[in-house]
């Protein structure tokens, strides 16, 4: 029987057939190459048309700089909304396998699209030599398949970091320790993804043609679907647990019921399920915790809590449901202070291209690169210290801390946030410097001025850096302290951050451009920015980096990690 035991995962995964997943049949590192590789492609699909949008929308859509950056920041915040969709069908019904499987072909269909907008006459605006003349039906076409890609992407976000790490069985402690390095090689493959994109594909669209520069990622994304239908036979899937805010709901509802009973002292009276398991499908049994001490009272157990013969859920909830409440409530602070990175996170698709486009794009005499490509540089940063951080940080740290990962999630996430504090001020440094150079030798008019693009290197490889320690700890931390049930949505509302960053961007610009263009005046982002300030902009967002850096140690001391009953670690 032991050996039986030893067979099959204790997690409660199963394979494609709904059998019990046999641990050498199925996960590790041999689903997650199908897993990596499809993701791989998914991000140069999703960075080989979102990198250099905003030149495509000032070029081919007749944009100027605000209007364009906005319309950036607007769709991809939205790409970072529609996970909550995607995740909460994955956790409530679908699981993750199918939702990704759904939402990819969605994602394809609209990449589809957008190379039509791009490359049929009709659909494609007219152009006189530099001057597009786009309609309001072909500028329709292309925002409905732009927001096609943004519901596609919804639905693979949120599942495809958690669908990894439900390959490695958390009660098996070699494979837990494999999942810890798979968020880092996860990242990577993103990058590397974006690598091909932020060079290879921007210079197509800037050189070849904007239906190569679109048709290319759809032919990526078309890859990224059969890599993941490739793999099948090789995953664990986890079954979906029903719906998350219906649990949430009711014990929030159960709380105010009875608002007048008193929790017993004793927390081993609080109602739970007797067996091993708790009462929600695929999720393991949480311990009691002390804080938000007011929804223990869901789980009071009252002469009124039954209907008949059975129990009432929304007057009487488990321990287990308690606490997933209470892991949510914990996670939103933290969720909250990663609003402000991804605001700074957002400037590289935005203002750092808009500040490239003034600068000298030349790599000898012949050669030009173009100002959104520069974001290779991030991608590199990325690649560079992803595996340094899993090969070399971590050992090191682990030997001063004796902790399994050498930092906490929260002590990553915090030196994360304190590196893009850095970026910001990097990046404002160089615009006083450019702006120096316009104002002494006159090149207020000049479309690119003698200072080469180049300079922007440093801004873009501390973003990359500040990028494996947050965003990758984001990833992990709210997969590790999502209930077990609840990690789509819970990697979803790490995603929302994104979204929400975003969209303060874009409030922040359009701020700024009313109140800095007031009396006649050109304001801080004009669309000549030589006669603008764009580095006042930066020293706003270093400044609300560095607010948000202070807030989050102490939203980090408040923190408790969850504990799952049984497994203390």
């Amino acid at each position: 029987m032991l050996v039986t035991d030893d067979i099959y995962t204790k997690d409660g995964t199963v394979d494609i057939n709904k059998k019990p997943a046999n641990k050498k049949k199925t996960g590790n590192w041999k689903a997650c190459s199908f897993i990596l590789g499809n993701e791989c492609c998914e991000r140069l699909a999703y960075y080989g048309m979102g990198t250099n949008l905003v030149n495509y929308l000032q070029e081919q859509l007749n944009q100027g700089n605000v209007a364009a950056s906005n319309n950036v920041t607007n769709w991809s915040g939205t790409c970072y909304i529609t996970p909550l969709i995607g995740a909460f069908v994955a956790d409530a019904y679908l699981g993750r396998y199918w939702t990704i499987a759904i939402f990819s072909i969605i994602y394809f269909f609209g990449m589809t699209l957008l190379t039509l907008s791009s490359s049929i006459p009709g659909l494609k605006p007219s152009c006189t030599g530099d001057v597009c003349h786009p309609t309001q039906e072909q500028i329709a076409v292309f925002f409905v398949a732009l927001y096609m890609i943004a519901l596609g992407t919804g639905g693979i976000k949120p599942c495809v970091s958690s669908f990894g790490a439900d390959q490695f069985d958390e009660t098996d402690e070699v494979e837990r320790k494999r999942k810890s390095s798979f968020f880092n090689w996860f990242y990577f493959s993103i990058n590397i993804g974006a690598l091909i994109a932020s060079s290879v594909l921007v210079w197509i669209q800037m050189n070849v043609g904007w239906d190569w520069g679109f048709g290319i990622p759809a032919v990526a994304m078309a890859i990224a679907v059969v890599f993941f239908f490739a793999g099948s036979r090789t995953y664990r899937l986890q079954k979906p647990g029903g719906s998350p805010l219906t649990r949430i709901a009711q014990v929030i509802v159960a709380s105010f019921k009875k608002l007048n009973v008193k929790v017993p002292a004793d927390k081993s009276l609080l109602y739970e399920v007797a067996d091993n398991e708790s009462n929600i499908q695929g999720s393991r049994k949480l311990e009691h915790t002390d804080k938000l001490k007011f929804f223990d009272k869901a789980a009071v157990e009252t002469e009124n809590d039954h209907d008949k013969e059975s129990l009432n859920p929304w007057r009487l909830c488990t321990v287990t449901q308690v606490e997933e409440l209470k892991s949510v409530i914990r996670l939103l602070p933290v969720w909250a202070s990663g609003i402000i990175f991804a605001t700074v996170y957002s400037q590289m698709n935005t203002m750092f291209v808009l500040q490239g486009n003034t600068m000298d794009q030349h790599m000898g005499p012949n050669f030009k690169i173009p100002s959104a490509s520069l974001s290779l540089f991030d991608t590199l940063s990325v690649i560079f210290w992803a595996p340094v951080y899993d090969k070399i940080i971590v050992p090191c740290a682990r030997k001063f801390t004796g902790k399994e990962r050498g930092f906490t999630t929260l002590q990553r996430m915090g030196i994360g946030l304190v590196i893009s504090i850095f970026a910001m001020i990097t990046a404002g440094i160089l615009e006083v410097v450019r702006l120096q150079i316009v104002w002494k030798n006159n090149y207020y008019d000049l479309k690119s001025i003698p200072m080469s693009i180049f300079w922007q290197v440093p801004e873009y490889f501390l973003v990359g850096c500040a990028e494996v320690f947050t965003f990758v700890g984001q990833i992990e931390f709210f997969y590790d302290q999502a209930p077990d049930a609840m990690r789509s949505l819970s990697s979803a509302l790490s995603l929302t951050t994104v979204a929400l960053g975003n969209y303060l961007s874009t409030l922040l610009v359009t701020a700024v451009t009313k109140i800095t263009t007031q009396n006649g005046k050109l304001g801080w982002i004009p669309d000549n920015l030589n006669r603008g300030h764009l580095d006042y902009f930066f020293w706003l967002l270093a400044i609300l980096s560095l607010l948000n850096f202070i807030v989050y140690l102490w939203i980090a001391k408040w923190y408790t990690y969850k504990k799952v009953a049984g497994h203390p670690e």
